[in-house]
């Protein structure tokens, strides 16, 4: 058996061969890196959004939510945590509220797109906005595109009959009540905490429509 006490070693021996090992093991993959990237592919799209016709090439990967902010400069619609947890991105499609960050701009052609944009104007508010402003449903704003967006679309889906996890007869038609709003809007997040005066402004507007 051959006397291993003359192997030494040193801190700085250690690190030149730790780093070489690395290096050899990254080598392979750096033709791969180095390869150019392939050009994107683009398709045109066909969409009615607050009822004006527009039609797009774009990115099949480009979502709902960044045609609107960044082909159309329709930055009502927030970007807030682009995964679909906070709604700030709801606009309505087809009569439906979805999120616009993960929905891809292509899967929507033909389709009828409108955003808070499309709902009212300033001197005409629509009369879910006038009642966000009247119960002060907005506080800092971020996210009230996609609140007031939503709102409209639960009470229109109230008015059709959907059900919801709330609902105690799914045969009936629900009512506008407390659990079913706060269980309806229950995907839309607000920082501030305004959702008591949310749900003031949306039972008014449901009220006026009784």
């Amino acid at each position: 058996m051959s006397d291993r006490s003359d192997i030494t070693l040193t801190r700085r021996g250690v690190l030149i061969g730790g780093a070489a090992s690395v290096a050899a093991l990254a080598a392979p993959s750096l033709p791969a890196a180095q390869q150019p990237m392939r050009a994107p592919v683009l398709s045109r799209v066909k969409l009615e959004i607050n009822g004006k016709p527009y039609e797009l090439e774009l990115d099949t990967r480009t979502t709902l939510l960044d045609t609107l902010r960044e082909h159309l400069a329709l930055t009502g619609s927030k970007k807030g945590c682009d995964h679909g947890q906070c709604g700030a991105c709801t606009v309505i499609a087809d009569g439906r509220r979805i999120n616009a960050c993960l929905s891809l701009a292509v899967m929507h052609e033909g389709s009828k797109i409108t955003t808070i944009e499309g709902l009212g104007t300033p001197d005409k508010l629509h009369a879910m906005q006038a009642a966000f402003i009247k119960h002060d449903g907005y506080q800092c704003g971020y996210c009230t595109p996609g609140q007031i967006c939503s709102a409209v679309a639960v009470l229109d889906e109230i008015e059709r009959g959907v059900p919801s996890h709330v609902s105690a007869d799914l045969l009936a038609k629900p009512t506008p009540s407390a659990d079913e709003l706060r269980e309806r809007m229950s995907g839309n997040l607000c920082r501030c905490g305004a959702y008591s005066n949310i749900a003031e402004a949306m039972a008014e507007v449901a009220g006026a429509r009784a």
